[in-house]
């Protein structure tokens, strides 16, 4: 469901203050609900201000910038360490997950490669036989 416009909202107010209308009368007028007229008389009250709050609903996030700017400097300093880790040196209380999106989101990385070559005299993976059919057909 979309926000009122502003125009919209300043004229039901205009409406109700000028008129001295009853709420449901300006809510039928206007043909929004009258919880609407309601939240938005109080939201005047209250604030002064009559924008929508919208952009104040959901989830908030829980690594906020101050957080970000640690795990670079972590990172930075020490490229091996695991989210776990990660996580417990910033003091953070979040999933493993939200640990590493951010790390994308910052364009950082936090694969882990060997620290050394790999030998060259330890046995590697053996090798493939042929398929089986090309035996029998012989």
């Amino acid at each position: 469901m979309k926000a009122l416009s502003i125009d919209l909202r300043e004229r039901i107010l205009a409406t109700y203050d000028k008129e001295n209308a009853t709420r449901e009368d300006v809510a039928r007028r206007f043909r929004v609900s009258l919880g609407m007229v309601k939240k938005l008389i109080q939201q005047r009250r209250h604030t002064g201000n009559i924008q929508s709050r919208r952009h104040l609903c959901g989830r908030k996030p829980r690594i906020l910038e101050n957080h970000r700017s640690q795990m670079r400097d972590l990172v930075n300093k020490k490229p091996d360490m695991t989210l776990a880790e990660l996580r417990d040196a910033v003091g953070l209380n979040c999933t493993l997950p939200a640990i590493h999106y951010a790390l994308v989101q910052m364009g950082l990385s936090y694969k882990k490669r060997l620290s050394m070559p790999a030998s060259k005299s330890a046995k590697m993976s053996p090798k493939l036989g042929q398929s089986g059919s090309v035996n029998k057909a012989r």
